[in-house]
């Protein structure tokens, strides 16, 4: 297989993390979470101090941020300043704050480039890539070899929220209140100014909802197969 990129959003909690980790280690495929990234950025800003809803504040602070996001599906890792956050961001501060810092322009300018720089370092090398986030299929990587958009009922992404959040450890893990934690962020996502979470045209949509993670790995697996040489 040629060195394919494949560009794959959908909303928290639809499982394209773990969609996208099963494809890139099938395959044999480097692997980029860019909401990682973006959860890196957040946690840096609170590090700092600096005020998440001051956006000129966040764009003044992150030049300065050095985010290192590791390709490896197996062992995903994301270093701020030399610091392992691959933990501290997906705690509960961060995911409140992530939706202000992501809306920043200057943020996402600056983490699009380093996105499609480490895109270009793959092909380069030879290697396909997996790419997952919201903006993906429709702005980072407009020209990628495979789109794919997956989604979930609501129900079903509040549920499997709360049961990634359990297994981080998190305490009282409330399915309703995931639901509706997930369609604010939602709401935010698609309505932001800058690069809103949407279903690009020549994208293929993948509902997970009744289907086992293998089954949803098989199909998008099928789908980079099919891909012109």
């Amino acid at each position: 297989m040629r060195a394919a990129v494949i560009a794959v959003d959908g909303p928290a909690g639809s499982g394209k993390s773990s969609v996208c980790r099963g494809v890139a280690s099938r395959l044999g495929l480097r692997y980029l979470d860019t909401g990682a990234m973006y959860r890196a950025m957040t946690w840096a800003m609170l590090d700092a101090g600096v005020d998440v809803n001051d956006a000129a504040a966040v764009a003044a602070q992150a030049p300065s941020v050095v985010i290192v996001s590791g390709t490896d599906p197996e062992v995903p890792t994301i270093h701020v300043d030399d610091i392992d956050v691959a933990g501290p961001i997906r705690g509960d501060e961060v995911t409140a704050a992530v939706s202000a810092v992501s809306a920043v322009p200057s943020v996402r300018e600056r983490l699009v480039q380093i996105q499609r720089d480490a895109v270009a370092d793959s092909v380069s090398a030879g290697q396909g890539i997996v790419v997952e986030g919201r903006d993906i299929t429709t702005v980072v990587l407009p020209e990628a070899d495979l789109k794919v958009f997956i989604t979930a009922d609501p129900a079903e992404r509040a549920r499997r929220r709360a049961a990634q959040d359990s297994d981080l450890g998190k305490e009282a893990v409330d399915v309703d209140r995931t639901h509706t934690a997930l369609l604010e962020r939602y709401a935010k996502d698609t309505a932001r100014t800058t690069s809103p979470l949407a279903l690009a045209p020549d994208a293929v949509l993948v509902d997970p909802t009744a289907l086992s993670l293998d089954e949803v790995v098989d199909h998008v697996c099928a789908l980079v197969d099919a891909i012109p040489e």
